[in-house]
């Protein structure tokens, strides 16, 4: 067994081994890496050779978390691993967009990368090792690849960037974000922050690329030790030069004409672009496009790629006739739907999103239960994108990978927005209904209009961007687009994602596909994607200026109170008692916790009687009983020698038949008093031992005249029966 490791140094001094040759051998490539007790196994397989018709890199990447991992069981009925959890598909997406542009263009094999961790402390983060460990775990197989590649997050903590920083450290930061690159060019940012500049952002990135440096470093010299420097070889493309040559010459001038026409229709453009190609096959028997109909297709795309790049970068004209900096036209509307607590619809161009807005308490929020997270959420955030919002005829399959991408970096966008103290459980909903270029930005936009239309009070508006790039290899000329259309993304060269207020940058995620990108480049299109936001902004508040003064009237009230942590067991009662009786009584929804060391109490109802109502009866509960004073009370039980008065909720005292009246009572039928009746009575006496309270009804009675009080025989005793 010929074990190799190899360590890499964080800038904290922290040590990174990654150690391969004594796990998983069978695979094409393994590593365990470690950091601290955190350890991740990597391991990569790849076909020998592609599917036939295969024309895309089918790279599948799966990560894993175990709950042994941390000490744990699973949740559910079968106390096992289920489906991938929301964070396990986000950690796959950003290994994913790092490694999937550095395979060869050509390379056509299935290739499927599982990361699993193995071991957890809770003290380091596993997902900022995810592709570093993925990296390293190609590196030392024989596959083809660009890389190697690492990631790290990198966060601000009090005016300083941390690498890698730990779960404890990251509660302190104002900005975190995940970088991956190559030793040369970064490939992929993703992360949120609390308004911060671009210049931060920036300066943010060129830290990352710096311990990613090292990281690469040491990967390139781990793929000398083991001798995985030579990558197999492999054939998945059979072309035909003259057939490529053809399809150029006779297609190129006709799709620059489309491409330059400035037709604003994307189907319509679609259409004449394919017509195009329609026009080429024509000349063709059905027997010559059986062999050659897909060489046609993948070189006719070529062309159309180098066409719509080079109308760009030699005329500064977009397939839909806009300047570089210009944004398709906005229409908003506020309020849209009635039945929502809140509800807006956003259209840029040909990019449509329909977002609802619920409140709710805190019986909504989202339970967590993972491997190292647990605890709830209160600001959700579901992306629904049907297919037929791209004209597409084909069924929906539940939500996908994408969409949780999605999701997750527009709730980033907007949910330090929300004030830390907002009683209200919220979940927003975006249905796309049209998509032609960043439907997650039409989200962020659409959702801060809906969040203010339902009247949650929002620190500020957000909006957002994506912007993206057309540079080719060697040639200095570049151009960067504004609000980029879906053709831009799929053929340019960056996808770069910027959501922000006025004072600065909430979330962000970029996409490149480039070699090469220059900061300078970078800091452009960060500027440039400002200008655009502001401009979008200005839309949005021309809609709705602020948060409505009022909820909708069919929306939950919700008011929050405070009480001493020793009150917390009275207000839930034996067994839920009390709580339970409450909101029975009052139709009130109440919940309760200990924050802080003491208890937060949420009240919430629709409508405000039922609130008031419920405040009283808890305020009753906390208040502290006075001897001397007079209380509404309930008859709970009846016994022979007086009646037991709840006074208090949760808190009873002994009418003793002595003082229910000034008259002599014999026995408690006399007195007609029985359970549920409702008595004024006065607390008397605490007693200060027992902390039993003593009642008197008589007290509240004016003495008759001329009444003596005779002192009260006792009850005799029953005699005994004699033996």
């Amino acid at each position: 067994m010929n074990v190799v490791t190899k360590n890499v140094a964080l800038p904290d001094g922290r040590v990174i081994t990654i150690e391969t040759g004594k796990l998983a051998k069978q695979a094409d490539g393994s590593v365990m890496l470690r950091l601290g007790n955190t350890m991740l196994l990597a391991t990569v397989c790849a076909a020998k050779d592609a599917v036939p018709g295969t024309d895309f890199m089918p790279l599948q990447v799966e990560y894993k978390e175990k709950y042994a991992s941390f000490g744990r069981f699973p949740g559910g009925f079968t106390r096992r691993e289920g489906k991938a959890s929301d964070y396990e598909i986000l950690t796959c997406r950003l290994v994913d967009r790092a490694l999937r542009p550095l395979f060869p263009d050509n390379y056509h094999a299935e290739v499927y990368v599982n990361i699993v961790l193995f071991s957890a402390d809770g003290v380091d983060m596993p997902d900022a090792l995810a592709g570093l460990a993925a990296s390293a775990a190609l590196a030392v197989s024989d596959i083809p690849f660009g890389g190697p590649i690492s990631e790290v997050r990198v966060a601000r903590i009090g005016g300083e960037f941390v690498v890698n920083p730990t779960f404890a450290q990251l509660e302190n930061a104002d900005m975190d974000i995940m970088v991956a690159a190559t030793y040369d060019n970064i490939m992929m940012v993703e992360g949120e922050m609390k308004e911060v500049s671009e210049a931060d952002l920036l300066e943010a990135m060129k830290v990352a690329h710096e311990a990613i440096k090292v990281h690469c470093k040491a990967q390139m010299e781990l793929m000398e030790e083991v001798g995985s420097t030579v990558k197999r070889e492999y054939c998945h493309e059979v072309n035909d030069e003259e057939l490529r040559s053809q399809v150029h010459e006779a297609c190129y001038a006709k799709a620059y004409a489309v491409a330059a026409s400035g037709n604003n229709d994307k189907h319509g453009r679609a259409a004449a672009f394919d017509a195009i190609k329609d026009e080429f096959k024509a000349q063709f028997t059905e027997e010559e496009l059986e062999e050659k109909g897909a060489l046609i297709d993948r070189y006719y795309h070529d062309v159309e790629k180098e066409a719509m790049r080079r109308c760009i970068l030699d005329e500064g004209k977009r397939l839909d006739g806009r300047k570089t900096t210009e944004i398709r036209p906005i229409w908003c509307e506020a309020g849209y739907l009635p039945g929502p607590h809140g509800s807006a619809v956003f259209t840029r161009g040909e990019t449509q999103s329909l977002t609802t807005v619920t409140l709710g308490t805190k019986r909504d929020e989202k339970i967590i239960d993972e491997v190292m997270n647990q605890g709830t959420e209160r600001f959700l955030l579901h992306y629904n994108f049907p297919p037929f919002s791209t004209g597409e005829a084909r069924a929906q399959r539940g939500v996908g990978r994408r969409e949780i991408g999605h999701g997750n970096l527009a709730c980033r966008a907007l949910k330090n927005m929300i004030p830390a103290d907002y009683p209200y459980c919220v979940r927003v909903v975006s249905d796309i209904l049209e998509s032609n270029g960043s439907s997650s930005m039409a989200t962020v936009c659409a959702g801060t209009l809906a969040l203010m239309d339902a009247g949650v009070k929002i620190k500020k508006p957000v909006s957002g961007i994506a912007m993206g790039l057309i540079k080719n290899a060697g040639e200095e000329k570049y151009a960067v687009l504004s609000d980029i259309l879906g053709d831009e993304d799929h053929l340019g060269d960056m996808d770069f994602k910027v959501t922000g207020t006025v004072d600065g940058i909430t979330a962000t995620q970029m996409d490149i596909k480039v070699d090469g990108l220059s900061y300078e480049i970078l800091e452009k299109a960060l500027n440039q994607a400002r200008e655009g936001r502001m401009h979008i902004l200005g839309k949005i508040t021309e809609c709705i200026a602020e948060p409505r003064a009022e909820l909708k009237p069919h929306a939950p009230r919700i008011e929050t109170m405070r009480i001493p942590k020793e009150f917390i067991g009275a207000v839930i009662g034996p067994g839920g008692k009390i709580i339970q009786g409450m909101q029975e009584e009052t139709g009130a929804t109440i919940s309760i916790e200990e924050v802080d060391g003491e208890g937060i109490i949420e009240i919430a109802a629709n409508n405000g009687n039922a609130i008031n109502e419920a405040i009283a009866k808890i305020r009753a509960i906390v208040a502290i009983p006075e001897a001397g004073e007079v209380y509404e009370g309930t008859v709970r039980s009846v016994m022979p020698y007086g009646a037991f008065v709840e006074f208090m909720p949760g808190k009873d005292g002994l009418l003793h038949i002595s003082e229910i009246d000034w008259k002599r009572f014999e026995t408690m039928e006399e007195t007609g008093i029985k359970e549920g009746d409702k008595l004024q009575v006065k607390l008397v006496e605490i007693d200060p031992k027992t902390g039993k309270f003593k009642l008197s009804r008589k007290a509240l009675v004016e003495k008759p005249e001329g009444y003596e009080e005779r002192e009260r025989r006792p009850r005799r005793e029953p005699r005994r029966p004699q033996a």
